[in-house]
């Protein structure tokens, strides 16, 4: 049946972790509710989702749940589809002119896999090359946050990375690298508890093979790319 192959193309996309763009998939009226009335309409979706499940939401312990979901949703793991939570990444002048590759690694990784809803945990380690400007350090932690916490694929995050710092440093000598699981492989499916996925978006003079094999050898990460 037709209905039959068009759920196992999207079950095989969910499955093999296609990415379909480099740009989070958002639609045009995606901000005209408020939080607040995003939190109101989820709720009913999860009370719905466990009602359906065949939970008692009356039990004292389930009561709460699809609030606690809603909130955790809009205002927590979700909340990097929200602009006005983009942190404001300051820059500096480079006055003591550093001009070796600056480091910020394991930086811990938070994210939710797009096709299943599930955690993906991991570190990020990035790296830039100051052509003038540099950017505090916590800022490179706050970018990785910001787009971490959204529906994702691993591969488009370490892009949004990548292209939030160059806009921010204005070079294209920005490199990322990440190592994360995916509970929906280590959980479900394969369950393959061991695995783990690598991704890395490499730019400007992060591709000569020297800066790159610099960088690996910061992070430690014996990967062949």
């Amino acid at each position: 049946m037709k209905t039959d192959k068009n759920i196992e193309a999207i079950d095989a996309i969910g499955d093999d972790h296609v990415g379909t763009s480099a740009e989070t998939p958002m639609r045009s009226d995606a901000f005209k509710l408020s939080s607040d009335e995003k939190i109101d309409i989820i709720k009913d979706d999860v009370r719905h989702i466990l009602e359906t499940l065949g939970l008692d939401l009356s039990d004292d312990s389930l009561r709460g749940t699809p609030l606690r979901v809603a909130k955790m949703f809009v205002k927590e793991i979700f909340g990097g589809l929200d602009p006005e939570k983009k942190p404001n990444a300051s820059t500096f002048e480079n006055k003591y002119k550093y001009g070796e590759m600056l480091v910020e690694k394991n930086i811990t990784l938070y994210s939710t896999c797009e096709h299943h809803l599930l955690p993906i945990v991991g570190r990020a380690h990035v790296a830039y090359i100051s052509n003038g400007t540099v950017v505090g350090l916590s800022k490179m932690n706050r970018i990785v946050d910001y787009y971490a916490k959204r529906p994702q694929v691993q591969e488009r995050l370490t892009i949004q990375i990548v292209k939030e710092l160059q806009h921010v440093l204005g070079t294209e000598d920005v490199a990322c690298v990440i190592d994360a699981k995916h509970l929906c492989v280590n959980s479900r499916g394969i369950r393959d508890i061991e695995s783990s996925t690598v991704t890395s978006e490499f730019g400007g003079a992060f591709k000569t093979p020297q800066n790159r094999r610099e960088f690996l050898d910061y992070i430690k990460l014996d990967t062949n790319f």
